[in-house]
Protein backbone atom coordinates (compact mmCIF):
# COMPACT_ATOMS: atom_id res chain seq x y z
CA UNK A 1 0.00 0.00 0.00
CA UNK A 2 1.67 3.54 -1.06
CA UNK A 3 2.66 6.00 2.14
CA UNK A 4 -0.21 8.40 1.29
CA UNK A 5 -2.74 5.50 1.19
CA UNK A 6 -1.54 4.17 4.77
CA UNK A 7 -1.65 7.90 5.82
CA UNK A 8 -5.26 8.63 5.03
CA UNK A 9 -6.36 5.22 6.51
CA UNK A 10 -4.45 6.10 9.89
CA UNK A 11 -6.16 9.08 10.12
CA UNK A 12 -9.61 7.66 9.20
CA UNK A 13 -9.47 5.26 12.03
CA UNK A 14 -8.18 8.17 13.86
CA UNK A 15 -11.54 10.45 13.07
CA UNK A 16 -13.34 7.01 13.74
CA UNK A 17 -12.17 6.33 17.21
CA UNK A 18 -12.93 10.01 17.83
CA UNK A 19 -16.45 9.75 17.00
CA UNK A 20 -17.08 6.73 18.58
CA UNK A 21 -15.20 8.19 21.92
CA UNK A 22 -17.57 11.30 21.55
CA UNK A 23 -20.36 9.10 21.04
CA UNK A 24 -20.53 7.28 23.99
CA UNK A 25 -19.98 10.64 26.09
CA UNK A 26 -22.91 11.97 24.32
CA UNK A 27 -24.85 8.55 25.26
CA UNK A 28 -23.68 8.62 28.87
CA UNK A 29 -24.79 11.60 29.37
CA UNK A 30 -27.66 11.96 28.40
CA UNK A 31 -28.75 8.85 29.91
CA UNK A 32 -27.66 10.34 32.84
CA UNK A 33 -29.62 13.18 32.32
CA UNK A 34 -32.21 11.06 31.70
CA UNK A 35 -32.22 9.54 34.68
CA UNK A 36 -31.63 13.03 36.30
CA UNK A 37 -35.17 14.07 35.04
CA UNK A 38 -36.59 10.85 35.41
CA UNK A 39 -35.97 10.78 39.34
CA UNK A 40 -37.52 14.57 39.36
CA UNK A 41 -33.99 16.32 39.26
CA UNK A 42 -32.97 14.82 42.71
CA UNK A 43 -29.48 13.90 42.41
CA UNK A 44 -26.60 13.97 44.70
CA UNK A 45 -25.04 16.92 42.42
CA UNK A 46 -27.81 18.86 42.22
CA UNK A 47 -27.62 18.75 45.97
CA UNK A 48 -24.20 19.82 46.04
CA UNK A 49 -25.27 22.70 43.53
CA UNK A 50 -28.36 23.67 46.07
CA UNK A 51 -26.11 23.71 49.31
CA UNK A 52 -23.80 25.81 47.50
CA UNK A 53 -25.77 28.63 46.60
CA UNK A 54 -26.47 28.80 50.63
CA UNK A 55 -22.96 28.74 51.01
CA UNK A 56 -22.75 25.80 52.34
CA UNK A 57 -20.68 22.21 51.56
CA UNK A 58 -22.17 18.69 52.31
CA UNK A 59 -19.14 15.43 51.72
CA UNK A 60 -20.23 12.88 49.17
CA UNK A 61 -21.14 10.69 52.11
CA UNK A 62 -23.49 13.29 53.78
CA UNK A 63 -25.35 14.41 50.64
CA UNK A 64 -26.41 10.42 49.97
CA UNK A 65 -27.56 9.82 52.86
CA UNK A 66 -29.73 13.23 52.17
CA UNK A 67 -31.34 11.76 48.66
CA UNK A 68 -34.55 9.97 50.13
CA UNK A 69 -35.16 13.01 52.45
CA UNK A 70 -34.61 15.26 49.94
CA UNK A 71 -37.19 12.92 47.68
CA UNK A 72 -39.37 13.05 50.08
CA UNK A 73 -39.74 16.78 50.64
CA UNK A 74 -40.15 17.25 46.77
CA UNK A 75 -43.29 14.65 46.98
CA UNK A 76 -44.67 16.99 50.03
CA UNK A 77 -43.90 20.65 47.80
CA UNK A 78 -46.02 18.40 44.70
CA UNK A 79 -48.74 17.27 47.46
CA UNK A 80 -49.12 20.60 48.79
CA UNK A 81 -49.39 22.09 45.20
CA UNK A 82 -52.49 19.96 44.37
CA UNK A 83 -54.24 21.94 47.12
CA UNK A 84 -54.94 25.36 45.31
CA UNK A 85 -54.04 28.74 47.89
CA UNK A 86 -55.48 31.87 47.23
CA UNK A 87 -53.53 35.19 47.76
CA UNK A 88 -55.92 35.96 51.03
CA UNK A 89 -54.69 32.88 52.85
CA UNK A 90 -52.02 34.01 55.15
CA UNK A 91 -49.40 32.17 56.93
CA UNK A 92 -50.39 30.23 60.66
CA UNK A 93 -47.69 32.99 62.04
CA UNK A 94 -48.29 36.88 62.63
CA UNK A 95 -46.00 39.49 63.29
CA UNK A 96 -45.80 41.32 66.59
CA UNK A 97 -44.46 44.71 65.87
CA UNK A 98 -44.35 45.76 69.62
CA UNK A 99 -41.68 43.52 71.61
CA UNK A 100 -43.44 41.48 74.28
CA UNK A 101 -40.52 41.95 76.43
CA UNK A 102 -40.60 45.53 77.03
CA UNK A 103 -44.26 46.00 77.09
CA UNK A 104 -45.21 48.53 74.49
CA UNK A 105 -48.68 49.89 75.08
CA UNK A 106 -50.70 51.17 72.37
CA UNK A 107 -51.78 54.73 72.54
CA UNK A 108 -55.04 56.19 73.56
CA UNK A 109 -57.55 58.17 72.32
CA UNK A 110 -58.72 61.11 73.10
CA UNK A 111 -60.33 62.74 70.46
CA UNK A 112 -63.20 61.84 68.26
CA UNK A 113 -63.37 62.61 64.51
CA UNK A 114 -66.02 63.92 64.64
CA UNK A 115 -65.23 66.41 66.73
CA UNK A 116 -62.38 67.73 64.83
CA UNK A 117 -62.01 71.22 63.93
CA UNK A 118 -62.74 72.24 60.55
CA UNK A 119 -61.66 75.63 58.82
CA UNK A 120 -64.17 77.91 58.29
CA UNK A 121 -64.19 78.50 54.55
CA UNK A 122 -66.14 80.26 51.54
CA UNK A 123 -66.38 78.21 48.54
CA UNK A 124 -64.18 79.40 46.14
CA UNK A 125 -65.28 80.52 42.31
CA UNK A 126 -62.37 78.37 40.21
CA UNK A 127 -63.34 75.38 40.32
CA UNK A 128 -59.97 74.31 40.02
CA UNK A 129 -59.03 75.68 42.99
CA UNK A 130 -62.47 73.95 44.87
CA UNK A 131 -60.44 70.64 43.51
CA UNK A 132 -57.14 70.95 45.00
CA UNK A 133 -58.56 71.97 48.79
CA UNK A 134 -57.81 70.08 51.56
CA UNK A 135 -60.21 67.76 53.02
CA UNK A 136 -61.04 69.75 56.23
CA UNK A 137 -61.75 72.51 53.55
CA UNK A 138 -64.13 70.35 51.42
CA UNK A 139 -65.50 69.09 54.51
CA UNK A 140 -66.56 72.80 55.89
CA UNK A 141 -67.91 73.27 52.52
CA UNK A 142 -70.41 70.08 52.58
CA UNK A 143 -71.36 70.83 56.43
CA UNK A 144 -71.62 74.14 55.93
CA UNK A 145 -74.12 73.46 52.76
CA UNK A 146 -72.12 75.72 50.49
CA UNK A 147 -71.32 72.55 47.89
CA UNK A 148 -73.25 69.46 47.31
CA UNK A 149 -71.57 65.90 47.92
CA UNK A 150 -73.40 65.55 44.42
CA UNK A 151 -71.45 68.42 42.86
CA UNK A 152 -68.55 67.73 44.24
CA UNK A 153 -68.46 64.10 43.10
CA UNK A 154 -69.14 65.27 39.41
CA UNK A 155 -66.17 67.62 39.55
CA UNK A 156 -63.31 64.93 40.40
CA UNK A 157 -65.07 62.69 37.65
CA UNK A 158 -64.43 65.04 35.15
CA UNK A 159 -61.04 65.80 35.95
CA UNK A 160 -60.80 62.04 36.20
CA UNK A 161 -61.74 61.71 32.35
CA UNK A 162 -59.84 64.88 31.22
CA UNK A 163 -56.50 65.05 33.35
CA UNK A 164 -56.77 60.97 34.38
CA UNK A 165 -55.42 59.82 31.24
CA UNK A 166 -52.65 62.36 30.83
CA UNK A 167 -51.77 60.65 34.14
CA UNK A 168 -52.65 57.47 33.49
CA UNK A 169 -53.66 57.10 37.14
CA UNK A 170 -56.84 55.98 35.94
CA UNK A 171 -57.92 52.14 35.95
CA UNK A 172 -61.72 52.00 36.71
CA UNK A 173 -64.02 54.93 37.08
CA UNK A 174 -66.57 53.89 39.49
CA UNK A 175 -69.31 57.08 38.23
CA UNK A 176 -72.24 55.49 38.74
CA UNK A 177 -72.10 54.16 42.00
CA UNK A 178 -70.12 57.24 43.14
CA UNK A 179 -72.93 59.39 41.87
CA UNK A 180 -75.43 57.02 44.32
CA UNK A 181 -73.22 57.33 46.98
CA UNK A 182 -73.28 61.22 46.47
CA UNK A 183 -76.60 61.57 46.36
CA UNK A 184 -77.25 59.50 49.16
CA UNK A 185 -74.94 61.72 51.10
CA UNK A 186 -76.79 64.76 50.41
CA UNK A 187 -80.20 63.43 51.59
CA UNK A 188 -78.40 62.00 54.94
CA UNK A 189 -76.86 65.61 55.30
CA UNK A 190 -79.98 67.20 54.33
CA UNK A 191 -81.86 65.57 57.10
CA UNK A 192 -79.25 66.08 59.47
CA UNK A 193 -77.50 63.16 60.19
CA UNK A 194 -74.25 64.16 59.16
CA UNK A 195 -71.80 61.38 59.83
CA UNK A 196 -68.34 63.00 60.29
CA UNK A 197 -66.05 65.48 58.06
CA UNK A 198 -65.77 62.92 55.58
CA UNK A 199 -69.32 62.66 54.42
CA UNK A 200 -69.73 63.32 51.54
CA UNK A 201 -65.95 63.56 50.06
CA UNK A 202 -64.88 61.45 47.13
CA UNK A 203 -61.97 59.64 47.15
CA UNK A 204 -59.72 56.92 45.16
CA UNK A 205 -58.54 53.43 46.08
CA UNK A 206 -55.22 51.75 44.91
CA UNK A 207 -56.42 48.88 42.74
CA UNK A 208 -55.08 46.64 45.88
CA UNK A 209 -58.06 47.27 47.64
CA UNK A 210 -61.13 44.82 46.53
CA UNK A 211 -64.35 46.82 45.95
CA UNK A 212 -67.35 43.99 45.00
CA UNK A 213 -68.71 44.32 41.39
CA UNK A 214 -65.73 46.54 40.39
CA UNK A 215 -62.50 45.03 38.88
CA UNK A 216 -59.55 44.77 41.07
CA UNK A 217 -56.53 44.29 38.82
CA UNK A 218 -53.41 44.61 41.19
CA UNK A 219 -51.97 46.91 38.06
CA UNK A 220 -50.58 43.06 36.38
CA UNK A 221 -51.79 41.94 32.72
CA UNK A 222 -52.84 38.18 34.36
CA UNK A 223 -55.49 40.05 36.52
CA UNK A 224 -56.86 42.64 34.44
CA UNK A 225 -60.21 41.19 34.52
CA UNK A 226 -60.40 39.97 38.14
CA UNK A 227 -63.49 40.38 40.30
CA UNK A 228 -63.55 39.48 43.95
CA UNK A 229 -66.43 39.42 45.99
CA UNK A 230 -65.87 41.60 49.19
CA UNK A 231 -65.00 44.77 49.94
CA UNK A 232 -61.55 45.88 51.40
CA UNK A 233 -62.24 46.58 55.14
CA UNK A 234 -61.06 50.01 54.62
CA UNK A 235 -63.43 50.36 51.62
CA UNK A 236 -66.16 49.17 53.85
CA UNK A 237 -65.32 51.75 56.83
CA UNK A 238 -64.92 54.48 54.46
CA UNK A 239 -68.54 53.63 52.93
CA UNK A 240 -69.88 53.52 56.87
CA UNK A 241 -67.87 57.00 57.31
CA UNK A 242 -69.40 58.72 53.96
CA UNK A 243 -67.00 59.02 51.68
CA UNK A 244 -67.95 58.86 48.01
CA UNK A 245 -65.53 56.31 45.98
CA UNK A 246 -64.63 57.85 42.68
CA UNK A 247 -62.34 55.67 41.06
CA UNK A 248 -59.40 52.51 41.51
CA UNK A 249 -56.01 54.30 40.79
CA UNK A 250 -53.27 52.60 39.71
CA UNK A 251 -50.78 50.42 41.04
CA UNK A 252 -47.36 49.65 40.17
CA UNK A 253 -48.01 45.85 38.73
CA UNK A 254 -48.01 43.67 41.87
CA UNK A 255 -47.02 46.67 44.54
CA UNK A 256 -43.66 47.73 42.67
CA UNK A 257 -42.68 50.83 40.62
CA UNK A 258 -45.32 53.00 38.57
CA UNK A 259 -45.55 50.93 35.92
CA UNK A 260 -48.51 48.64 35.19
CA UNK A 261 -50.28 46.65 32.38
CA UNK A 262 -51.80 49.99 31.08
CA UNK A 263 -48.54 52.10 30.74
CA UNK A 264 -46.43 54.28 32.97
CA UNK A 265 -48.58 56.84 36.08
CA UNK A 266 -47.30 59.97 35.64
CA UNK A 267 -46.02 62.85 38.26
CA UNK A 268 -48.01 65.44 38.02
CA UNK A 269 -45.32 68.00 38.52
CA UNK A 270 -43.46 66.34 35.30
CA UNK A 271 -45.14 64.57 33.15
CA UNK A 272 -41.76 62.56 31.02
CA UNK A 273 -41.70 61.45 34.61
CA UNK A 274 -43.04 58.39 36.69
CA UNK A 275 -44.87 58.86 39.51
CA UNK A 276 -42.90 56.67 41.46
CA UNK A 277 -44.62 53.71 43.30
CA UNK A 278 -46.41 51.37 44.11
CA UNK A 279 -49.10 54.00 45.24
CA UNK A 280 -48.65 55.49 42.20
CA UNK A 281 -52.37 56.76 41.19
CA UNK A 282 -52.84 57.33 44.53
CA UNK A 283 -50.10 60.36 45.05
CA UNK A 284 -50.45 61.50 40.89
CA UNK A 285 -54.30 61.84 41.48
CA UNK A 286 -54.60 63.40 44.76
CA UNK A 287 -51.54 65.72 43.96
CA UNK A 288 -53.75 66.67 40.77
CA UNK A 289 -56.56 67.14 42.22
CA UNK A 290 -58.39 64.54 40.99
CA UNK A 291 -59.78 63.04 44.10
CA UNK A 292 -60.32 64.94 47.61
CA UNK A 293 -57.90 62.14 48.99
CA UNK A 294 -56.74 58.27 48.47
CA UNK A 295 -55.88 55.68 49.97
CA UNK A 296 -52.55 53.63 49.19
CA UNK A 297 -50.33 50.85 50.87
CA UNK A 298 -46.93 50.18 51.53
CA UNK A 299 -44.45 47.25 52.19
CA UNK A 300 -40.79 49.04 51.86
CA UNK A 301 -41.63 52.86 50.21
CA UNK A 302 -45.18 52.59 48.32
CA UNK A 303 -46.28 55.54 50.12
CA UNK A 304 -43.61 57.65 51.15
CA UNK A 305 -41.43 57.32 47.84
CA UNK A 306 -44.59 58.75 45.99
CA UNK A 307 -45.52 61.03 48.03
CA UNK A 308 -42.11 62.55 47.97
CA UNK A 309 -42.45 62.00 43.72
CA UNK A 310 -45.79 64.11 43.35
CA UNK A 311 -45.93 66.23 46.95
CA UNK A 312 -48.70 64.81 48.74
CA UNK A 313 -49.08 64.42 52.09
CA UNK A 314 -48.75 60.36 53.31
CA UNK A 315 -49.13 58.41 56.55
CA UNK A 316 -47.51 54.83 57.16
CA UNK A 317 -49.76 53.84 59.92
CA UNK A 318 -48.15 51.32 62.51
CA UNK A 319 -48.26 47.66 62.10
CA UNK A 320 -51.27 46.70 63.12
CA UNK A 321 -53.63 49.38 62.96
CA UNK A 322 -55.29 49.01 60.00
CA UNK A 323 -57.18 45.64 58.61
CA UNK A 324 -55.36 44.45 55.10
CA UNK A 325 -58.74 42.26 54.92
CA UNK A 326 -59.70 42.12 51.04
CA UNK A 327 -56.03 43.82 50.06
CA UNK A 328 -53.76 41.81 47.96
CA UNK A 329 -51.01 40.28 50.01
CA UNK A 330 -47.55 41.03 49.17
CA UNK A 331 -45.94 40.71 52.16
CA UNK A 332 -47.86 39.21 55.14
CA UNK A 333 -45.01 40.60 58.02
CA UNK A 334 -44.58 44.21 56.25
CA UNK A 335 -47.98 45.01 54.31
CA UNK A 336 -49.39 48.41 55.75
CA UNK A 337 -52.38 50.79 54.68
CA UNK A 338 -52.39 54.31 54.88
CA UNK A 339 -53.88 57.78 53.06
CA UNK A 340 -52.38 59.68 50.84
CA UNK A 341 -53.81 63.02 51.17
CA UNK A 342 -52.98 66.98 50.72
CA UNK A 343 -52.44 67.44 54.70
CA UNK A 344 -51.59 66.29 57.47
CA UNK A 345 -55.02 66.76 59.21
CA UNK A 346 -56.50 65.01 56.08
CA UNK A 347 -53.90 61.94 56.71
CA UNK A 348 -55.42 62.16 60.61
CA UNK A 349 -59.03 61.98 59.66
CA UNK A 350 -58.56 59.11 57.04
CA UNK A 351 -56.48 57.04 59.54
CA UNK A 352 -59.33 57.75 62.09
CA UNK A 353 -61.85 56.25 59.82
CA UNK A 354 -60.24 53.01 59.01
CA UNK A 355 -58.06 52.29 62.13
CA UNK A 356 -58.95 49.43 64.67
CA UNK A 357 -59.52 45.91 64.34
CA UNK A 358 -62.21 43.67 62.04
CA UNK A 359 -61.73 40.41 63.58
CA UNK A 360 -60.87 39.43 60.23
CA UNK A 361 -56.84 40.89 59.83
CA UNK A 362 -55.60 39.18 63.60
CA UNK A 363 -52.80 41.12 63.36
CA UNK A 364 -54.64 44.34 63.76
CA UNK A 365 -54.50 45.63 67.47
CA UNK A 366 -58.18 46.85 68.96
CA UNK A 367 -56.93 49.46 70.70
CA UNK A 368 -58.03 53.48 69.92
CA UNK A 369 -56.71 55.74 67.77
CA UNK A 370 -55.03 59.14 68.98
CA UNK A 371 -55.46 62.45 66.58
CA UNK A 372 -55.00 64.63 69.46
CA UNK A 373 -52.95 66.48 67.83
CA UNK A 374 -51.58 69.95 70.05
CA UNK A 375 -50.23 72.65 68.34
CA UNK A 376 -47.41 73.03 71.11
CA UNK A 377 -45.36 70.46 70.17
CA UNK A 378 -42.83 71.58 72.50
CA UNK A 379 -43.37 69.88 75.30
CA UNK A 380 -42.58 66.48 72.98
CA UNK A 381 -39.04 64.70 72.94
CA UNK A 382 -37.99 65.08 69.40
CA UNK A 383 -35.11 63.79 67.69
CA UNK A 384 -33.05 63.55 64.14
CA UNK A 385 -30.98 61.19 62.73
CA UNK A 386 -27.52 63.99 62.85
CA UNK A 387 -25.17 61.52 60.65
CA UNK A 388 -27.96 61.36 57.97
CA UNK A 389 -28.40 65.67 57.90
CA UNK A 390 -24.39 66.49 58.47
CA UNK A 391 -23.85 64.07 55.14
CA UNK A 392 -23.75 65.73 51.49
CA UNK A 393 -26.69 64.67 49.42
CA UNK A 394 -29.23 66.17 47.62
CA UNK A 395 -31.43 68.86 48.49
CA UNK A 396 -29.63 69.14 51.59
CA UNK A 397 -30.78 72.80 52.31
CA UNK A 398 -34.64 71.82 52.00
CA UNK A 399 -33.89 68.91 55.02
CA UNK A 400 -31.74 71.80 56.92
CA UNK A 401 -34.28 74.45 56.56
CA UNK A 402 -37.20 71.73 58.16
CA UNK A 403 -34.87 71.39 61.52
CA UNK A 404 -35.03 75.32 61.72
CA UNK A 405 -38.54 75.69 61.21
CA UNK A 406 -38.86 72.89 64.45
CA UNK A 407 -36.53 75.27 66.21
CA UNK A 408 -38.54 78.05 65.69
CA UNK A 409 -41.30 76.25 66.92
CA UNK A 410 -39.60 75.43 70.46
CA UNK A 411 -38.10 72.14 69.67
CA UNK A 412 -35.25 71.03 71.02
CA UNK A 413 -33.43 68.43 69.06
CA UNK A 414 -32.34 65.66 69.58
CA UNK A 415 -28.73 63.94 68.21
CA UNK A 416 -30.07 60.40 67.62
CA UNK A 417 -28.56 57.30 65.55
CA UNK A 418 -30.61 54.44 64.36
CA UNK A 419 -28.92 50.82 65.51
CA UNK A 420 -25.81 49.58 63.89
CA UNK A 421 -27.41 46.95 61.81
CA UNK A 422 -27.21 45.59 58.58
CA UNK A 423 -30.78 45.98 57.34
CA UNK A 424 -30.42 46.13 53.60
CA UNK A 425 -28.86 42.21 54.52
CA UNK A 426 -32.89 41.30 56.06
CA UNK A 427 -34.40 43.31 53.08
CA UNK A 428 -35.15 38.92 51.37
CA UNK A 429 -37.73 38.69 54.36
CA UNK A 430 -39.57 40.65 51.76
CA UNK A 431 -38.76 38.82 48.44
CA UNK A 432 -39.28 35.19 50.37
CA UNK A 433 -42.77 36.35 51.70
CA UNK A 434 -43.84 37.85 48.12
CA UNK A 435 -42.58 34.71 46.55
CA UNK A 436 -45.16 32.56 48.16
CA UNK A 437 -47.91 34.79 48.08
CA UNK A 438 -47.01 34.87 44.06
CA UNK A 439 -45.98 30.82 44.26
CA UNK A 440 -48.97 29.93 41.77
CA UNK A 441 -48.05 32.59 39.43
CA UNK A 442 -44.43 31.44 38.94
CA UNK A 443 -45.67 28.01 38.31
CA UNK A 444 -47.90 28.58 35.95
CA UNK A 445 -45.67 31.01 33.90
CA UNK A 446 -47.94 33.24 34.11
CA UNK A 447 -45.50 35.73 35.15
CA UNK A 448 -44.45 36.61 31.37
CA UNK A 449 -47.39 38.18 31.42
CA UNK A 450 -45.92 40.84 33.35
CA UNK A 451 -45.17 44.10 31.33
CA UNK A 452 -41.66 44.20 33.14
CA UNK A 453 -39.45 41.80 32.83
CA UNK A 454 -35.99 43.00 33.93
CA UNK A 455 -33.97 42.11 36.65
CA UNK A 456 -34.96 44.70 39.46
CA UNK A 457 -39.03 43.27 38.30
CA UNK A 458 -41.33 40.54 40.42
CA UNK A 459 -41.18 37.98 37.75
CA UNK A 460 -37.06 37.48 38.12
CA UNK A 461 -37.24 38.19 41.86
CA UNK A 462 -40.39 35.22 42.52
CA UNK A 463 -37.75 33.32 40.77
CA UNK A 464 -35.14 33.32 42.77
CA UNK A 465 -36.26 33.87 45.64
CA UNK A 466 -37.63 30.29 45.59
CA UNK A 467 -34.08 29.64 46.16
CA UNK A 468 -34.06 31.46 49.73
CA UNK A 469 -33.23 28.43 52.48
CA UNK A 470 -36.13 28.77 54.85
CA UNK A 471 -33.66 28.47 57.85
CA UNK A 472 -32.25 31.24 56.45
CA UNK A 473 -35.69 33.26 56.33
CA UNK A 474 -35.94 31.90 60.07
CA UNK A 475 -32.95 33.57 60.91
CA UNK A 476 -33.42 36.64 58.85
CA UNK A 477 -36.25 37.05 61.22
CA UNK A 478 -34.72 36.33 64.44
CA UNK A 479 -31.98 39.32 63.10
CA UNK A 480 -35.57 41.27 62.97
CA UNK A 481 -36.82 40.51 66.49
CA UNK A 482 -32.80 41.74 67.76
CA UNK A 483 -33.17 44.83 65.53
CA UNK A 484 -37.05 45.88 66.85
CA UNK A 485 -35.63 45.32 70.57
CA UNK A 486 -32.81 47.79 69.19
CA UNK A 487 -34.98 50.36 67.90
CA UNK A 488 -37.71 50.42 71.24
CA UNK A 489 -34.61 50.99 73.05
CA UNK A 490 -33.19 53.34 70.95
CA UNK A 491 -37.01 55.69 71.18
CA UNK A 492 -37.24 55.30 73.98
CA UNK A 493 -36.28 58.94 75.33
CA UNK A 494 -37.81 60.10 71.96
CA UNK A 495 -41.50 60.85 70.51
CA UNK A 496 -40.77 61.57 67.64
CA UNK A 497 -37.66 61.42 64.91
CA UNK A 498 -37.01 63.34 61.84
CA UNK A 499 -35.16 62.37 59.13
CA UNK A 500 -34.19 62.89 55.41
CA UNK A 501 -36.70 60.75 53.45
CA UNK A 502 -33.81 58.36 51.83
CA UNK A 503 -31.14 58.82 54.58
CA UNK A 504 -29.16 55.53 55.08
CA UNK A 505 -31.33 52.72 56.31
CA UNK A 506 -34.33 54.35 57.67
CA UNK A 507 -37.45 53.36 55.31
CA UNK A 508 -36.03 49.97 55.19
CA UNK A 509 -35.95 49.56 58.94
CA UNK A 510 -38.83 51.12 59.87
CA UNK A 511 -41.19 48.73 57.59
CA UNK A 512 -39.33 45.79 59.11
CA UNK A 513 -39.67 46.80 62.62
CA UNK A 514 -43.53 48.26 61.69
CA UNK A 515 -43.11 52.05 63.15
CA UNK A 516 -45.19 54.63 62.17
CA UNK A 517 -44.31 57.40 59.41
CA UNK A 518 -45.64 60.56 58.11
CA UNK A 519 -43.89 61.88 54.83
CA UNK A 520 -44.85 66.18 53.87
CA UNK A 521 -43.16 68.40 51.32
CA UNK A 522 -40.71 70.22 52.44
CA UNK A 523 -39.78 72.04 49.11
CA UNK A 524 -38.77 71.61 45.51
CA UNK A 525 -35.25 70.66 43.62
CA UNK A 526 -33.56 72.82 41.05
CA UNK A 527 -35.88 71.19 38.77
CA UNK A 528 -39.09 72.11 40.18
CA UNK A 529 -39.91 69.10 41.62
CA UNK A 530 -41.13 68.30 45.64
CA UNK A 531 -38.92 67.10 47.86
CA UNK A 532 -39.88 65.45 51.43
CA UNK A 533 -38.95 64.90 54.90
CA UNK A 534 -40.16 62.17 57.14
CA UNK A 535 -41.41 62.06 60.79
CA UNK A 536 -41.08 58.73 62.41
CA UNK A 537 -42.97 57.77 65.75
CA UNK A 538 -42.94 55.15 68.14
CA UNK A 539 -44.97 51.92 67.82
CA UNK A 540 -48.86 52.48 68.22
CA UNK A 541 -47.82 56.62 68.75
CA UNK A 542 -49.00 57.32 65.48
CA UNK A 543 -51.09 60.33 67.19
CA UNK A 544 -47.81 61.61 68.17
CA UNK A 545 -46.03 61.91 64.74
CA UNK A 546 -49.18 63.40 63.02
CA UNK A 547 -48.72 65.85 66.00
CA UNK A 548 -45.09 66.54 64.46
CA UNK A 549 -45.82 66.72 60.96
CA UNK A 550 -48.87 68.87 61.53
CA UNK A 551 -46.47 71.78 63.38
CA UNK A 552 -44.38 71.49 60.91
CA UNK A 553 -46.86 71.54 58.37
CA UNK A 554 -48.39 74.65 59.69
CA UNK A 555 -45.56 76.73 59.56
CA UNK A 556 -44.97 76.49 55.75
CA UNK A 557 -46.68 76.12 52.99
CA UNK A 558 -45.20 73.65 50.52
CA UNK A 559 -47.88 70.91 50.89
CA UNK A 560 -50.29 74.37 50.04
CA UNK A 561 -48.68 74.34 46.26
CA UNK A 562 -49.89 72.34 43.35
CA UNK A 563 -49.07 71.33 39.88
CA UNK A 564 -50.32 73.56 36.88
CA UNK A 565 -51.85 70.78 34.36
Amino acid sequence: MPQEAKSKNRSSKKWLILTIVLGLFLLVSLTGNYFLLKDNGVSSRNIDRAAGLAGLEFTGAERDLMLDDVKELLKSYETMRTYPLDNAVAPALLFEPEVVALQVEPAQDSLDAADYPLPVVTRPEDSTELAFMPVTALAYLIKSRQITATELTKLYLERLKTIGPKLECVVTLTEESALEQAAKADEEIAAGKYRGPLHGIPWGAKDLLATRGIKTTWGAMPYKDQMIDVDATVVEKLRDAGAVLVAKLTSGALAWGDVWFGGMTRNPWDLEQGSSGSSAGPASATAAGLVGFAIGTETWGSIVSPSTRCGTTGLRPTFGRVSRYGAMALSWSMDKIGPICRSVDDCALVFKAIAGADGKDLTVKDCPVSIDMPADIAGLRIGYLKSEFDKEYDDKENDQQVLAVLRSLGVELIPLELPDFPVEALSFILNAEAAAAFDALTRSNEDDLLKRQTRHAWPNVFRWARLIPAVEYIQANRHRALLMKEMVEKLKDIDVYVAPTFGGDNLLLTNLTGHPAVVAPNGFNKKGSPTSITFTGNLFKDGETLAVARAYQSATSHHQKHPEL
